[in-house]
């Protein structure tokens, strides 16, 4: 078993077959869901992305820039040409030009000037990266993300930055809550999702929710990506 180390360059060997068994146990409790499956691999290191590759996953993700870009430059080329690599942290503007050049998907927009700060870097590298904007409707103060207000200002210019494909929403619900209000909240996204596909006329697919304690709930409400990191690699 792998035990999560920040120094993940010497992190302990972990069995593709261990992490494949987490992985058909994670799939069939959702097998009536249609959706990704996102491993979250900020708290663990190479070997556990190889065997995650092994066992047949292919999207992973980070919350750090700089050390998800060192996992990525050290990761095999077969696993780098073949994996999705998504960016699910705050990202400050500073690290936009890095984490354009490193991941597929930067999960995690919370403001108009982090979605210009992306489209720029994104144009320089001639690159349209794809985003999802996040929703923090649990309106927690710790947590970065956008209040329903504040996107529907936004989400017009947002739509118009060339340098970004605007996937979807991204949901991080709040640690401890119960299973009605975990209901209610992914619930809530998703509604709030369908409602600006009418009011702006564009199509947002994706629904990144659900986390390793409340993915099966997120499966529920709409999740078409949940994010699962403990189930798959402890």
């Amino acid at each position: 078993m792998l035990i999560p180390t920040d120094r993940w360059n010497n992190d302990i060997a972990i069995d593709s077959a261990f992490v494949g068994a987490n992985l058909e146990n994670l799939k069939q409790s959702i097998a009536h869901c249609n959706l990704k499956i996102v491993a979250v691999t900020k708290y663990f290191g190479l070997k556990a992305i190889e065997a995650g590759y092994k066992a047949g996953i292919r999207d992973f993700a980070e919350s750090r820039v700089q050390d998800g870009a060192k996992k990525i430059e050290s990761l095999p080329d077969e696993i780098r040409r073949n994996s999705r690599f998504h960016f699910i942290g705050h990202l400050q503007s500073n690290k936009a030009d890095l984490a354009v050049r490193y991941f597929d998907v930067i999960q995690s927009v919370d403001s108009l000037k982090i979605a210009r700060k992306i489209s720029a870097s994104a144009c320089s590298l001639n690159k349209r990266e794809k985003i999802l904007l996040q929703i923090n409707n649990a309106g927690e103060v710790q947590k970065s993300g956008y209040t329903k207000e504040q996107l529907r200002a936004d989400l017009g210019e947002i739509l118009k930055l060339k340098g970004v494909e605007v996937l979807g929403l991204m949901n991080m619900a709040p640690l401890g809550a119960d299973e009605s209000e975990l209901e209610r909240l992914f619930g809530d996204v998703r509604k709030f999702r369908d409602e600006l596909e009418k009011e702006f006329d564009v199509t947002l697919s994706e629904l990144s929710m659900g986390m390793s304690d409340d993915y099966v709930i997120a499966a529920r409400q709409g999740a078409t990506m949940i994010r699962v990191g403990r189930k798959l690699f402890t």
